[in-house]
């Protein structure tokens, strides 16, 4: 029996009332899990667009960017 199989017995030995829990927290691990890939992405792929950026020339020297009052 694999690893499907012996979950999906273990829980069908629930009551209906453990069951819509166990569905509630798998629906969780999903939901979360999603959002971990998500944000791995997000930083890969803002990593992967700013890749060497940091060797360009910059149009603006330090006194561009300073504000004076």
């Amino acid at each position: 029996m694999n690893l499907s199989e012996k979950i999906l017995t273990t829980i069908a030995s629930l009551p209906e009332s453990k069951q819509v829990e166990v569905l509630d927290f798998v629906e969780y691990l999903k939901l979360k899990t999603e959002k971990e890939e998500s944000s791995n992405w997000n930083s890969f792929s803002i990593a992967s667009a700013m890749r060497g950026m940091e060797n360009e020339d910059s149009n603006y020297s330090v006194t561009d960017l300073k504000e004076t009052y």
